[in-house]
């Protein structure tokens, strides 16, 4: 049984549907980060960075005890590992999947996100920082839809690069901007919406995202800024008690 430590992001739809796509048993275990769920002492002994989706395995392979793995691209190349499924077996495709898994971690999650903080959750006035992460998400498209012009998927089979990756266009609205405008990543969205495990985990009531949460411009109370971004979530950090 693997534990999910979750909340419906786009990170945690990562996790998500991969498990479902490759039938693993697990259960789902919800925070509210508002209310500062992820700040507290027995999530910091899971991740100590008190950022979700986070996972338990409580059979790992070495069979020495529950597993705690945090961060995606770990947790999903762990599940892939594990479980034998989506990722290539043939050297060079595997590598393609590993290059384009990075490049989502390390550069279309944080843009997007930033992008999408700027927009929503900023003091209003932030005009440059949204133009900023606007232009840099549309470059970041593009470099997706060149890929995606000439191969079905992102390592040539559908493999973790695509799970990693679909989930942060799913808000690109956000930032006024259209899937639509890019061809290849409409096509390819649209072919991964349908799959039978995407769609269990979007039209399931446990990862329902509450109503408060999807308003195009949030207005958070102190509290609530301060768990996201603010001083609770730096104390809960610096804390030395897991």
């Amino acid at each position: 049984m693997i534990d999910l430590h979750y909340v419906r992001t786009s990170n945690g739809l990562k996790i998500a549907i991969m498990l479902e796509e490759i039938e693993l048993d697990y259960r789902i275990i919800e925070y509210d980060i508002f209310a500062g769920d992820h700040l507290k002492p027995q999530f910091k002994a899971i991740n100590p960075n008190h950022k979700l989706p986070a996972i338990v395995d409580h059979a790992p392979e070495d069979g020495e005890g529950a597993m705690p793995i945090f961060e995606t691209g770990a947790i999903l190349l762990y599940l892939a590992e594990k479980s034998g499924r989506l990722i290539p077996s043939a050297p060079r495709r595997r590598m393609e999947a590993l290059q384009w898994l990075a490049w989502q971690i390390s550069g279309l999650g944080p843009m997007l996100g930033q992008g999408y903080h700027f927009a929503r959750y900023a003091p209003e006035g932030q005009d440059y920082g949204i133009a900023r992460y606007t232009r840099e998400a549309r470059r970041l498209l593009g470099v997706l839809n060149y890929r995606l012009s000439d191969q079905p998927f992102l390592a040539g089979e559908y493999s973790i690069a695509d799970i990693a990756c679909w989930p942060w266009l799913q808000n690109v609205g956000n930032l006024d901007i259209d899937r639509a405008e890019f061809p290849a990543i409409q096509r390819w969205w649209d072919g991964i919406a349908a799959r039978p495990a995407v769609q269990r985990v979007v039209r399931s009531s446990t990862t329902e995202v509450p109503t408060a949460y999807v308003q195009r411009r949030m207005s958070l109370t102190p509290a609530q800024w301060s768990n996201l971004f603010g001083d609770k979530l730096l104390d809960a950090v610096a804390s030395p008690d897991p």
